[in-house]
C-alpha cells in the first residue's frame, strides 16, 4: 500500500504544484471590499499533502475498502496456492513410496502440471486485478484533491500552491511561515466537500 501513496502522491503533486493567479479584484474592478475575499495576488502558499492523505475522510475511506478487497483476493490465491502445494507434496510420497504405476503417475503429473499452470495464470490475473484496484483508487483521490484545490485557488487567488511532504525534512517547502501553510484550511473543505457528495447520493 505505501507504493500506491507514493503514486496518489505524485499524482497530486503533478497537479497542485503551481496556479497562475488572475489580478485580484471583483468583478466590476473595483477593489475588494473589507467583506470582500481579502486580496492574495502574488502570495505563495503550501499544504502537507502527508497530512491531507492521512485526514482526508475519501481517500481513508477508500483505502479501506480497497485494502479488504486486495486482503480478500489474497486470501484466496493463498488458498488455492496451499492445495495446490499440498497435492504436489502428497504425489511425490506417493511416487517415493512407489505406490503409483508409471502410466498413473505420468498421468497425474501431467495434470498435477496442468494445474499449476492454471494457477499461475489465476494468480497473475488476480494481481493485475489488485494494481487496477489501486489505481483506480489513487485517480479518485487525486482528482478529488486536485479538483478542490482548483476551486479554492479560483476564489483565494494565490500566484502559487506548493505541496510539501516528508517528516524529518520536509521538501519542498523546508520552512516557511506557518500563516502560509493551507493544510488545515483544505482538510476542513476535502472533508466538508466529501460529506456532503456523499449526502447526495443518499
Amino acid at each position: 500500500m505505501k507504493r500506491t501513496i507514493s503514486l496518489i502522491k505524485a499524482a497530486v503533486l503533478g497537479g497542485v504544484i503551481a496556479f497562475a493567479a488572475s489580478a485580484c479584484s471583483n468583478s466590476n474592478g473595483s477593489a475588494p471590499t473589507s467583506s470582500e475575499q481579502e486580496c492574495t495576488q502574488g502570495v505563495i502558499v503550501y499544504f502537507n499533502l502527508d497530512r491531507v492523505l492521512a485526514e482526508y475522510d475519501m481517500a481513508n475511506e477508500l483505502r479501506s475498502v480497497v485494502e479488504t478487497k486486495v486482503n480478500s483476493i489474497n486470501q484466496e490465491v493463498t488458498r488455492r496456492g496451499n492445495k495446490l502445494q499440498k497435492d504436489i507434496n502428497t504425489f511425490r510420497e506417493k511416487i517415493n513410496k512407489g505406490l503409483l504405476t508409471q502410466s498413473v503417475a505420468e498421468s497425474q503429473n501431467q495434470k498435477l502440471m496442468e494445474q499449476q499452470s492454471s494457477f499461475e495464470t489465476y494468480a497473475a490475473q488476480k494481481q493485475q486485478e489488485i494494481l487496477e484496484e489501486q489505481q483506480v483508487m489513487m485517480n479518485q483521490i487525486a482528482d478529488a484533491i486536485n479538483t478542490y484545490i482548483q476551486e479554492y485557488n479560483a476564489e483565494k487567488q494565490y500566484a502559487m500552491i506548493i505541496a510539501t511532504q516528508g517528516d524529518i525534512l520536509s521538501t519542498p517547502v523546508v520552512a516557511g511561515d506557518a500563516k502560509l501553510d493551507i493544510t488545515d484550511a483544505l482538510l476542513e473543505g476535502l472533508n466538508a466537500a466529501y460529506i456532503k457528495s456523499k449526502s447526495n447520493k443518499e
